[in-house]
């Protein structure tokens, strides 16, 4: 059944409450995702093995087979850059979400998946925030 599944491996960080489900079922209609809230050590660890890259990404995105994927945000890193965004680190974590399902579904980072970002930001973001839903163009690191 298609879906998101949620974890949380974070001992202290508490996670954003979305429609994560609907999000994702826009974007990926089908798919099964794992969303996998990490610290800042897991994180930097994911980064090295999977990308042998070293530094502390705010999302990581992987397809692990066919309409399955993985999303894993550091939600250290989401708070810390959320203002480097002009969002709230709610919205941001919202946003390095979507960001990693257009990764899942194949987008590379332009104008393309940035227009598509903010669409789906403004329509999942709740009302009742007063976070901008711009996102800035420049580039970031996961």
């Amino acid at each position: 059944m298609a879906g998101v599944s949620i974890t949380n491996l974070t001992r202290h960080e508490r996670v954003p409450r979305f429609a994560y489900g609907k999000v994702a079922a826009t974007v990926l209609p089908g798919w099964d995702v794992s969303l996998v809230f990490v610290s800042t050590a897991r994180a930097r660890a994911l980064n090295e093995r999977l990308r042998r890259k070293t530094y502390v990404p705010n999302v990581l995105a992987y397809s692990v087979g066919e309409k399955n994927g993985e999303v894993f945000i550091c939600l250290a890193q989401a708070q810390k850059q959320a203002a480097d965004y002009e969002m709230t680190g709610r919205i941001f974590v919202l946003y390095l979400f979507i960001h990693g399902l257009l990764h899942l579904k194949g987008a590379a980072h332009g104008g393309t998946m940035e227009r598509s970002e903010q669409k789906l930001l403004a329509r999942f973001a709740k009302s009742r925030t007063r976070a901008r839903t711009h996102v800035p163009t420049h580039h970031h690191r996961h």
